[in-house]
């Protein structure tokens, strides 16, 4: 049976107005200190596409994937901010689906600008800072030393595992996948939204009893029961929509401009 996914947007109405993209591009490459975060390879941060140069509504998504592109040209938008640019897989010919939703953006006068680690560390709007504070954890410290910076945070409390969850499900709004490899009692948590799950190791190395991630490979529950340690799976969407969102809100703030957040969600 074929799976399809639902997009919808969150409207937030603000006057518009016309905001030269060269202009934002230069805030955001300095916010979010694109230049200095070193990345994988093919994250390609920063403007991917460029626009005829106005912006009057921005879009926020994880991915920047046919059906997010497909709606935001639908929804008026010229600016679309993603975690997840346009080219993961490196250099490849323009053909097919690729070739397809590129056009879709030329043709709808879509600019595209994707941050992936700058995002995730951000202070004020990476996802990492802001699932934290859904949590409740007003005091963290850096961890996780990945690409020459520590990406990740970690939080003292005093919670039961299934307390934390409960918190962490309200956060994303969806379920968590809970391997209760560690104590009942949580004392020490570590966060690092998306794919880290194969960190599992690292994160037990630095004393902590329980991490919280997006997704892992299949041997990082066994890793997390053989090393003592919880392991909460949220959903490498989940875990990583909130830096978008406050990107755009940011953005909408600072040039006066309306923004929506679209929504494609992958079960991952």
């Amino acid at each position: 049976m074929t799976k399809h996914h639902h997009i919808t947007a969150r409207p937030h109405a603000i006057k518009k107005s016309n905001s030269p993209l060269a202009g934002i591009k230069k805030h955001l490459d300095e916010y979010l200190d694109i230049e200095g975060v070193k990345d994988w390879d093919n994250a390609w941060n920063g403007l991917q596409i460029e626009n005829s140069g106005a912006v009057t509504k921005i879009g926020a998504a994880v991915d920047a994937c046919a059906p997010v592109i497909e709606a935001a040209a639908g929804r008026g938008v010229d600016l679309l901010l993603v975690h997840h640019g346009l080219f993961w897989r490196g250099v490849q010919r323009f053909e097919g689906p690729f070739l397809r939703k590129i056009k879709t953006a030329l043709d709808n006068n879509l600019a595209i600008y994707s941050a992936h680690l700058p995002l995730d560390v951000h202070p004020k709007a990476g996802n990492n800072a802001l699932l934290c504070a859904a949590l409740g954890f007003k005091r963290t410290k850096p961890f996780f030393f990945e690409k020459g910076r520590f990406i990740g945070l970690q939080a003292r409390c005093s919670l039961s595992r299934s307390g934390l969850v409960a918190r962490l499900e309200k956060a994303l709004g969806a379920p968590v996948h809970v391997c209760p490899g560690g104590p009942a009692r949580v004392s020490r948590v570590g966060v690092v939204t998306g794919g880290a799950g194969g960190g599992v190791p690292k994160a037990a190395a630095e004393g902590l009893d329980t991490f919280i991630t997006g997704e892992g490979q299949h041997s990082s529950y066994i890793d997390a029961e053989e090393l003592g340690i919880n392991l909460l799976y949220g959903g490498h969407y989940r875990t990583e929509t909130f830096g978008v969102k406050a990107l755009a809100a940011h953005l909408s703030r600072r040039f006066a401009l309306p923004w929506e957040f679209i929504e494609h969600p992958t079960g991952l």
